[in-house]
C-alpha cells in the first residue's frame, strides 16, 4: 500500500531507496516491473515499522480505511482451504488466515518484504510457508488452490496486469475465488492529498499513464499503474473469471490515521479502496 504519487515526491515510508530520485510525474516508461522490486526491496524495513501497529501482526486489512476479512468475509470460509497470498509483503494476511484454519501460503516478489516476514513469524509464533515469486509466473500446478488473493498487492505495480489475473485463474480449482485490492481507480483523477485539497480534480481519469519515479540516469525507481474501473473489469473476465462484487469500503468515524494519500477529512467524501471479488468458472 505504498501509492504515494502526485507531481513530486510524495511517500509515505519516508524514503525511497539510493539513489535518490530526481524525476517525478506521469509518463510512459520502459518498466518490466522489475523497478517495484528494488524499491520495496530498499524500503521494506521502514514500510513495515511505520505501519505494523494498524496492520497487525497477523491481521487482515483490506486498505487504509481499515476494512478486515473478519467483518467483510470476501473469502468465504476458509477453515481447511488452500489459500494462496500474492503480494503478500510480510505476510500479516496469511498469518491471519491460518490462524482461522486456513493452509495458507504466501508470496512476494521482493526478498525485503519476506525477509520482514520473518521477523512477524518469530513475534507471533504464527510460521506460514513463503517464496519469492513474481505474481505473473507463479510456481504452482494448475488448481492447486481454493483461493488466491492479494490486498494492495502486485496489481499496481506492474504494466501487464492481465497476466496476474491469468495466473489467479490458472492456480484457482473452479468455483475457486480471486479477490484483489487495489487504489480506487477514481483517486487518480485527485492529487495525493488527504486533506480537502485533495478534493478538487487535477487531471483526467482516463490517463493511462502510470506514476514515475527517475534518477539523473532516467532509470526507472518506482512505477505505479492506474487502471479504470473498467479496465479491472475487462482484465478479469479475459482471464475467464466472473466478477461477483465490488466492494468500496467507507472510512469509518474510529480512524484517524493518515497514510499517504488516505485519511479522515478527504475519505468522507471520495472513496479510496475497491475490492473485486471474483470467481472462477
Amino acid at each position: 500500500m505504498r501509492t504515494g504519487r502526485d507531481d513530486g515526491p510524495v511517500n509515505d515510508s519516508g524514503s525511497v531507496g539510493d539513489p535518490e530520485p530526481v524525476s517525478f510525474g506521469y509518463r510512459d516508461v520502459p518498466d518490466d516491473g522489475r523497478a517495484a522490486r528494488r524499491w520495496w526491496d530498499a524500503n521494506a524495513d521502514e514500510y513495515l515499522d511505520e505501519h505494523r501497529d494498524f496492520l497487525g501482526d497477523a491481521g487482515f486489512r483490506w486498505g487504509p480505511e481499515g476494512l478486515t476479512e473478519a467483518e467483510a468475509g470476501l473469502l468465504g470460509d476458509v477453515a481447511g482451504r488452500d489459500v494462496l497470498e500474492v503480494g503478500a509483503g510480510a505476510a500479516h494476511c496469511s498469518r491471519w488466515l491460518a490462524g482461522q484454519g486456513a493452509r495458507a501460503v504466501a508470496t512476494d516478489y521482493s526478498a525485503g518484504m519476506l525477509a520482514g516476514a520473518a521477523t512477524l513469524d518469530a513475534a507471533t509464533g504464527v510460521v506460514v510457508p513463503r517464496l519469492q515469486a513474481d505474481a505473473r509466473a507463479l510456481p504452482f500446478a494448475d488448481g492447486s488452490f481454493d483461493v488466491v488473493f492479494t490486498s494492495f498487492g502486485a496489481l499496481p505495480f506492474v504494466p501487464d496486469a492481465v497476466r496476474v489475473h491469468r495466473e489467479a485463474a490458472r492456480v484457482l480449482r473452479p468455483g475457486g475465488r480471486w479477490v484483489f485490492s487495489v487504489t480506487h481507480p477514481l483517486r487518480w483523477a485527485f492529487p495525493d492529498d488527504p486533506t480537502s485539497r485533495g478534493l478538487t480534480a487535477n487531471r483526467s481519469y482516463f490517463d493511462r499513464r502510470p506514476y514515475v519515479e527517475t534518477d539523473a540516469a532516467d532509470r526507472v525507481l518506482y512505477a505505479e499503474y492506474h487502471r479504470t474501473v473498467g479496465d479491472h473489469v475487462r482484465d478479469v473476465v479475459a482471464a475467464g473469471l466472473v466478477l461477483t462484487d465490488l466492494v468500496e469500503p467507507e472510512w469509518p468515524e474510529w480512524n484517524t490515521q493518515v497514510w499517504g494519500g488516505w485519511g479522515p477529512e478527504r475519505g468522507r467524501y471520495l472513496p479510496g479502496t475497491a475490492v473485486f471479488v471474483t470467481t472462477r468458472p
